[in-house]
């Protein structure tokens, strides 16, 4: 794996690397809290993997190519939300994969954009996106591309 000029080799033949952590015990609980809550095996476990998704926030902040979704909640009735959204995403064709809108309620609509291109144009799309008045909810979530 590339990140920012540095090579890693997560490949699960590498050995292992033992070393002691001290924390508080505020940060300690937290810590078990988020293995319990995402069934985490062990915190090695849990630990491994917000050092990964470090890594690859790391990632989006060299302007690699990700991949990932536009998650957005709003109410189709309001302000026209559906025909600036639809003007948005004119202007994003080669980033945006596919878009699919699922009616939550009478009137409030999911869309999830899909989406795959450089960091930097995903996250302006999505903060263009989710800047548009009316939006009641939205994310930009991303994932590497290797």
């Amino acid at each position: 794996m590339y990140i920012c000029g540095t090579i890693l080799n997560n490949s699960n033949t590498m050995p292992v690397a033992r070393f002691g952590v001290s924390l508080e015990n505020d940060l300690l609980e937290a810590l078990d809290a988020y293995v319990q809550e995402n069934k985490f095996p062990n915190r090695s476990q849990a630990i491994r993997h917000l050092i990964e998704k470090n890594l690859v926030e790391s990632k989006w902040k060299c302007n690699n190519i990700v991949a990932g979704a536009i998650i957005l909640t709003y109410d189709y009735n309001k302000n026209d939300i559906h025909a600036k959204i639809s003007e948005i995403k004119k202007t994003a064709v080669s980033e945006i994969l596919s878009a699919q809108n699922f009616y939550i309620s009478a009137d409030k609509v999911l869309e999830i954009i899909a989406v795959k291109g450089a960091s930097y144009k995903l996250t302006e799309l999505s903060e263009t996106l989710i800047g548009i008045k009316g939006i009641e909810h939205g994310k930009l979530i991303m994932s590497k591309v290797d």
